[in-house]
């Protein structure tokens, strides 16, 4: 695939995106999808690799002696929405903007790399390995998605990983903990006002959530940010919660651990707190690793993102960077500009080409 022009590149991109939009692909759900994939790969002369719902190949002069780029992303997406106006599962190109569930998120970065991939795959004088891997279950955080693939993938020196970042370089990612708290009181009729009103309780405690600021800000990814987005409690109108429960959402930047947070909070609440993980790590890529330094060459711009990715899981280094934008991410009526996908391939080959 050397002689392939980008614009060769393109239409072999947005074919595939068209195909894996009409795949639903839903988290846990990806098997139709990776599918696609395997085909896809097949039928460019490439052995597919197939571990549960993930897909990886690595290039044709492959040499266990040297380390491994990896290139990932994932083929998984959320429900659409119940603001969608569009069939979510329709691939449809208007005005220059191709919509469809997963194409912004991360549909046009895997397309791009899968056949940047390609444009690689021959090539036998390369300083490194590459390794793509189109993975399941980010979505979720999911155990059967790059977790379970990556001890089958060694030697990798450092990763690309396909999130929409309008093809800026985030050099840096806020972790994610959420944590699971519940309050106790008692029941009573609530006519005489017998028992004590766990929902009382709670409020207390998530009045706290909603207005702690964490002393500790970080340079590039900012402060702590915490928000509680389900609480649950009551059976009937009339009887006292002997309980309430509600759920708060934690993005943690590079100052703290996730135990350190979870000390602090217990520090300050009265509720229980039980943390649902706390694997998803806040990470980070030197300024200086030679493919930051190509991408600054390259007047790409770095910053830190308070989004997560499979980056979290990843025991290397790792750049998170691909066409789109993460403000289309989850949205009704997902779309991604063509344009996007066509500068996200030429800008990954630079990239590649300054290491490889």
């Amino acid at each position: 695939m050397t002689n392939e022009t980008t614009e060769d590149l393109y239409s072999l991109a947005i074919g595939l995106l068209k195909e894996l939009i009409v795949t639903p692909s839903l988290s846990r759900e990806e098997d139709a999808a990776a599918l696609v994939v395997e085909r896809f790969l097949n039928s460019h002369g490439i052995q597919a690799n197939r571990l549960k719902n993930n897909v990886w190949a690595g290039n044709k002069y492959f040499d266990p002696e040297k380390y491994s780029i990896l290139l990932n992303s994932h083929i998984d997406t959320v429900k659409p929405n119940k603001d969608y106006t569009r069939d979510p599962f329709k691939a449809d190109e208007e005005t220059g903007k191709l919509y469809g569930l997963g194409s912004n998120d991360a549909g046009g970065c895997l397309v791009s790399l899968i056949v940047v991939f390609l444009y690689f795959y021959n090539r036998p004088d390369l300083k490194f390995n590459l390794l793509l891997a189109a993975t399941a279950e980010e979505e979720i955080s999911g155990v059967n998605g790059i977790e379970a693939l990556l001890p089958l993938l060694r030697n990798i020196d450092f990763a690309l990983v396909g999130e929409p970042t309008q093809m800026q370089m985030a050099i840096a990612e806020k972790g994610l903990m959420v944590v699971d708290c519940m309050t106790h009181g008692s029941s009573g009729h609530a006519a005489r006002e017998e028992g004590v009103n766990a929902i009382y309780k709670a409020v207390d405690d998530i009045q706290w959530f909603r207005n702690f600021s964490f002393p500790k800000v970080s340079q590039m990814l900012g402060p702590v940010k915490m928000n509680v987005t389900i609480i649950n409690a009551g059976t009937q109108h009339n009887v006292i919660p002997a309980s309430c429960t509600f759920t708060a959402d934690i993005r943690i930047n590079d100052c703290y651990t996730h135990e350190e947070i979870l000390e602090i909070i217990g520090e300050h609440v009265s509720c229980e707190v039980k943390a649902r993980s706390v694997r998803l790590k806040s990470t980070s890529i030197a300024h200086d690793h030679p493919v930051v330094k190509a991408g600054l060459n390259l007047g790409l711009q770095p910053y830190g993102s308070a989004t997560l990715s499979d980056k979290a899981l990843m025991p290397f280094p790792a750049l998170k960077i691909g066409p789109g934008d993460s403000a289309r991410s989850h949205m009704a009526d997902e779309y991604i500009y063509t344009d996007e996908i066509k500068k996200g391939i030429e800008i990954y080959i630079q990239l590649l080409n300054e290491v490889l």
